[in-house]
């Protein structure tokens, strides 16, 4: 056991005791280092101003990855690299996406510019963008508020690919990888005055913990517990982050079913399941920005139980089991019956979710996901839907159908699934069955959109699943 985070920050070793483990990464960089590089602006993540790079031990190497650094905490860092504006020096002068930067007028006010160039950097170590399009989706977790994107776009586009030093040799990881791989095999307990953190190296120290600590607070991503500590001062005082537990990463699939661990992280789903499942990553990409997917995990959305979840309605109509492992052993539950009310689960206080167990689509199914917002990045959804059908030619075998934002939990529509059986793939069949939808819901009006509002798109959405799949012209078994 250890009373201490370790943490690499550009290439330098720190030791974090309790007295500075619950403070966001951010402002550890800026107030307890210097590193003014790094601006704060929103604190939810949303603005992607404090981008950093965190690195960490995949398939043994660093692997880096932009994250929202004021939602990120030290207490969830744990044997990690984490690197700064400040450390994408190139042997102590400009790199070339800085050059690019100053050579393009790509900066106003200045104040989102780190951010976008710590984006910008990780895009050209792991995979150069060669369109536009890239550089766009690339740079949706960055806002600028001086409405300067096109000479932005225009620096990252003039980057020279062959100049950029990678990662990998700025800062040589044998070193932080031998440190981190005895680390990681010690548990972690901190307390300070207000805060307790248990960082288990094994599942059953986790299950051992929780057993203990009903009411802790379980951490991952922390993508929503960072932004309530933050904005709503929710502070829980005991912690449990699993960032050193590995029997909770991996990705698995077969023709049949794919399996994902409690760890892996949406952007990691969203690039396996590209091919696989292509609707998935769909709503995957829409989900949040980069910075949002490279935190967040499947079961932490599944954990967080929002009736808008944009992955949920998607594990519904695929009848997905969720893995729950607690001091009795482990159980499945089946999504549609995870769910008992609102932010309510059957799932109990001594329980973690340890994996999520997903068929796959197969050839003679179509699986559609929508997702109804304001914005289509970074916004929190009105409307979701999922829609599976098995057909037999033109004919509708089976259907599942899940609703999200229309009631206290994502919901599944009986009535319009019966209705929909043994009748024709055809926009009348599909209006009708809209109405039927229509008919299931009592949804509520808030601030993202009416009640009547959500009872139209219930209907229509329906009728767009017909027309995207006639217009793909392929069978509407492909997704």
């Amino acid at each position: 056991m250890r009373d201490y985070l370790l943490l690499y920050i550009n290439g330098k070793r720190h030791k974090i005791a309790a007295e500075q483990a619950f403070m966001p990464l951010s402002s550890f960089v800026r107030n307890e280092l210097a590193a003014s590089g790094t601006k704060v602006v929103c604190e939810e993540g949303d603005c992607g101003a404090c981008s950093v790079l965190f690195g960490r031990v995949q398939n043994g190497e660093m692997t880096y990855r932009p994250v929202n650094s004021c939602i990120q905490f030290l207490y969830q860092l744990d044997c990690s690299h984490i690197v700064t504006i400040e450390g994408l020096k190139d042997d102590g002068q400009l790199n070339a996406v800085q050059n690019a930067m100053v050579e393009c007028h790509g900066a106003q006010c200045g104040y989102c510019t780190p951010g976008f160039v710590v984006t910008m950097c990780s895009m050209f170590d792991r995979r150069p963008p060669v369109s536009e399009q890239d550089v766009k989706d690339g740079l949706t977790g960055n806002l600028c508020r001086c409405t300067g994107y096109e000479p932005i776009i225009k620096a990252a586009l003039a980057v020279n690919p062959d100049k950029i030093t990678k990662l990998a040799k700025l800062y040589p990881s044998e070193e932080m990888m031998a440190d981190f791989s005895q680390h990681q095999n010690l548990s972690l307990s901190l307390q300070s005055a207000e805060h307790r953190l248990f960082v288990p190296s094994s599942l059953s120290e986790a299950v051992k913990f929780k057993q203990e600590n009903p009411s802790a607070v379980v951490v991952s991503g922390g993508t929503d517990v960072c932004v309530y500590w933050n904005k709503r001062g929710s502070e829980p005082p005991v912690l449990l982050s699993l960032a050193n537990v590995d029997e909770m990463l991996g990705l698995a699939a077969d023709p049949q079913s794919m399996t994902v661990g409690a760890r892996v992280t949406l952007a990691e789903l969203e690039d396996f399941v590209r091919t696989r499942i292509p609707s998935l990553a769909n709503i995957l990409w829409l989900f949040g920005s980069p910075q949002i997917r490279n935190a967040a995990t499947l079961a932490g959305n599944i954990a967080n139980a929002s009736p808008i979840a944009d992955s949920i309605p998607f594990l519904f109509v695929m009848d997905a089991q969720v893995e729950l492992v607690g001091p009795k052993g482990a159980r499945f539950v089946n999504m549609n019956q995870l769910y008992t009310g609102y932010k309510q689960m059957d799932m109990s206080p001594d329980e973690l979710i340890v994996r999520v167990h997903i068929p796959v689509p197969q050839s003679d199914e179509t699986v559609k996901l929508y997702k109804v917002s304001k914005r289509k990045h970074l916004d929190i959804s009105a409307f979701t839907a999922a829609v599976r059908i098995k057909r037999e030619g033109r004919m509708i075998k089976k259907a599942a159908i899940a609703y999200g934002g229309v009631a206290a939990t994502v919901v599944r529509l009986p009535k319009t699934e019966a209705f929909l059986q043994g009748k024709p793939f055809d926009l009348e069949t599909l209006t009708q069955a809209g109405e039927t939808a229509r008919s299931e819901i009592t949804p509520i009006s808030d601030v993202r959109g009416s009640s009547d509002f959500r009872l139209v798109l219930a209907a229509n959405i329906l009728q767009k699943l017909y027309f995207d799949v006639e217009q793909q012209g392929t069978p509407a078994c492909q997704q």
